[in-house]
């Protein structure tokens, strides 16, 4: 199953960004992890059947309504099943 590690930048902190990846994610059905980074991005695992990920990535260059998305870095890799859902974490 494929993985993408996702960096996201803009305004993406401070507008509720985690809370939407997590409920698109758990919409999409797929697993994994979103979180601040310290510079101001946020940085996100996901795993699930390529089609969906793919939504996923369309919808992180949006965000939420209150984000503005300059730039997201893509880093596709295979999966090793290493989550069970999907969290947001600190």
């Amino acid at each position: 199953m494929p993985q993408v590690h996702l960096f996201i930048s803009g305004r993406v902190q401070g507008v509720f960004f985690r809370m939407h990846t997590h409920k698109k994610a758990l919409e999409l059905k797929l697993t994994g992890r979103v979180y601040n980074l310290d510079d101001g991005r946020v940085e996100v695992f996901a795993e699930g059947p390529e089609e969906k990920l793919e939504l996923f990535i369309e919808w992180c260059h949006k965000g939420p309504p209150a984000a503005r998305v300059e730039n997201v870095e893509i880093n596709w890799q295979e999966g090793e099943r290493q989550f069970q859902d999907f969290r947001i974490t600190d």
